[in-house]
This record gives structure tokens, C-alpha cells and sequence, in this order.
């Protein structure tokens, strides 16, 4: 690790102490890795794509955040270090393989690197929501999860015509509605598109959400929607107007 390089922290907490019964996480805020990592063998375009984080989430989270009054955890790291919506030792949890994108850095990784990464990564930030939604649990404060990200235009050669999606599991009342009240189908709204929530594949929803028996769900916008902060900003108003109105 060069000692001369200025690190962020791993994970950050705004507005922890706000009112809002809402939730905010923020797992692919960032594409930051560290110098020690050689940018993992790719190219320098390659590390601003949406292989190394989700284009927008962070401008959206926060700018949700203020306008909610609600707490919001990020990411400091990029999702090619480790993910932190994927369960340890998934296939996904230390990518080889993104998109059609082969990570170089992360093949043939030792036992001893996979455990430097959990312990620097992912628990700093799954502490930091465990502390939050246990102390909103000691303090009986309602609380609803909403996992912020973004999603390509295009994967893998299909396009993808939703301009957001709702993703839930046994959260299927607030999911249908909240995908509802921001306009369903007639608004290009999907519900469970372009993903599916699964064991092997979240973290977030299954640990942080349904087994606290919390409602929890992924809000995913289509990132060329929120690439520029007046697309990030009126995306972040019209899901907290949604919110609100539940």
C-alpha cells in the first residue's frame, strides 16, 4: 500500500440520526481503488464503466437522503474489490468475470487476499448498517430498507427499455406500490426487472431486510437517466414524492 495515497473510509453515514422510516443504502456508490490493487489490470475506461459502480446511485442516494430526512450508508470502495450486496464466497462476491469484462486482479486469488477483502470492505460496511438498523430497533423507529442503484441501457447486447425498476421478494405489497405510485408500466415502472432478488445473488434484502422482518427493496434507474446531477436530482424528487405518499 503506497503510505503517500489518501484513502477513503470504507464505508460513509449521512444523516444518521434522521427521521425519515426510510433506510438508504448505497452498496455500488464508488469506483475508488486503491493504487496497491494496479487498478486490477484494466484499462483506465474500464474502471469508470458500470462494471466498477452504479453511474448516479450515489447522487440519487443522497440527494433522496435530504430531501427525506432519511440515514443513507455508501460504499467507499468499488464493487470490483468485493461487492457488498453479494454473500461472501458467491460467484459474484470478487467478480473474475463482469459483463464480458475478465478482471484480471481478481484471478487466482489466495484464501489470505479473499479474507483481506472481506475485513477491509465488506464487514466496515455491513457493521455500519447492523449498528444502524439495531439502534433504530432499540429505539422502536419504523424502518423501511431502500437499496439505491443504477443499471446499463444496454447488457450484453439486449436492450433494456424500463426506466427504473422496483426489486422485492417477500416485500411484495410496498413493492407493488411504491413500482405503482411512481407510474407502473405506462411510465416504463417494472417491477422485479432487470433483476430478480435471490439468495446467492443480494446480500442486502435477504439479511439487512427480510430477516430483521423489515420491508426491503432495490430502486434500480436506468443510469443514462441519472448520469448528470439534473437527472440524478429529479429522479432523487420524484422517489422521495413517491415515498412520501405511501
Amino acid at each position: 500500500m503506497d503510505p503517500a495515497e489518501s484513502l477513503p473510509a470504507p464505508v460513509r453515514v449521512l444523516n444518521g440520526q434522521g427521521t425519515s422510516p426510510y433506510v438508504l443504502l448505497c452498496e455500488h456508490a464508488s469506483r475508488f481503488i486503491p493504487k496497491e490493487y494496479k487498478g486490477l489490470g484494466l484499462a483506465a475506461e474500464d474502471l469508470t464503466r458500470h462494471i466498477a459502480w452504479d453511474i448516479g446511485a450515489s447522487n440519487v442516494a443522497e440527494g433522496l437522503s435530504t430531501l427525506l430526512d432519511a440515514p443513507l450508508v455508501m460504499a467507499g470502495y468499488s464493487r470490483l474489490l468485493i461487492d457488498l450486496n453479494r454473500p461472501i464466497g458467491s460467484a459474484t462476491s470478487i467478480p473474475e468475470i463482469s459483463e464480458n469484462t475478465v478482471i484480471p486482479g481478481n484471478l487466482a486469488l489466495t484464501p489470505e487476499d479473499r479474507k483481506r477483502r472481506v475485513a477491509l470492505y465488506f464487514e466496515p460496511y455491513q457493521l455500519a448498517v447492523r449498528q444502524l438498523l439495531d439502534a433504530r430497533r432499540e429505539d422502536a423507529t419504523a424502518t423501511t430498507i431502500i437499496g439505491v442503484h443504477s443499471f446499463t441501457p444496454i447488457y450484453k447486447g439486449m436492450a433494456r427499455p424500463w426506466h427504473a425498476g422496483i426489486l422485492y421478494r417477500n416485500s411484495r405489497r410496498f413493492g407493488h406500490v411504491l413500482a405503482a405510485t411512481l407510474g407502473g408500466p405506462a411510465k416504463s415502472i417494472a417491477e422485479n426487472e432487470p433483476y430478480q432478488i435471490e439468495d446467492d445473488s443480494d446480500y442486502t434484502v435477504p439479511v439487512h431486510g427480510e430477516a430483521r422482518g423489515l420491508d426491503a427493496v432495490l430502486v434500480e434507474i436506468r443510469q443514462d437517466l441519472i448520469a448528470d446531477r439534473d437527472g440524478a436530482a429529479s429522479w432523487a424528487a420524484r422517489l422521495a414524492a413517491a415515498l412520501v405518499s405511501r
